[in-house]
């Protein structure tokens, strides 16, 4: 499900501080504007591929591709569910037709980059939760979904749903700080 392979069943933790320093470096020298700039790029551009699985599978694509992802990131504790409007709708109709999910959402209890940067003592940009709506905004554009986050700073929640469903946009005071 992931659009990349590694010999390895999970990632290198390690990763997470270069990440943090990048954001924290293209902060500092360019600005937090710039930064949310190179968000969008990067759910728009290396993000692409899994866009593209998203534009195909519909929501169950979000859900396996989270799965997958979260699999492979080490000391992550998140679930992953489908969600549906009401229990009618999850049995679908009389006819048999299946029902269709209306939203993934991800419940992140122990984000596996924060956590890691917090048990190795580093300095966590404090804009790093930020850059989950970002980049995931970007990439489910091009396959007509779009996300909300609440929370932050070790655990938060993410909701995939249609673009066309977006009530109201991101609110990113509802992204905690990192620290």
């Amino acid at each position: 499900m992931l659009p990349y392979s590694d010999t390895k069943p999970v990632g290198a933790a390690d990763f997470y501080f270069a990440i943090n320093a990048t954001f924290r470096f293209i902060r500092e020298t360019l600005g937090a504007e710039a930064l949310i700039v190179y968000w969008r790029g990067l759910g728009r551009e290396y993000m692409a591929p899994v866009s593209q699985q998203w534009k195909e599978g519909g929501l169950p694509a979000v859900a396996e591709y989270w799965r997958a992802f979260f699999a492979a990131e080490p000391g992550a504790g998140v679930e992953v569910t489908l969600g549906y409007e009401d229990s009618l709708q999850r049995l679908g109709t009389d006819e048999g037709t299946p029902a269709k999910p209306s939203k993934v959402v991800l419940d992140v209890h122990t984000c596996p980059a924060i956590h890691h940067m917090r048990a190795n003592g580093r300095t966590i940009d404090p804009g790093f939760c930020q850059h989950c709506y970002y980049v995931s905004a970007a990439a489910g554009e091009a396959a007509g979904l779009t996300v909300r986050v609440e929370g932050g700073n070790g655990s938060c929640r993410q909701i995939f749903f249609a673009r066309d469903a977006a009530e109201k946009p991101q609110i990113m005071e509802h992204i905690k700080e990192a620290s």
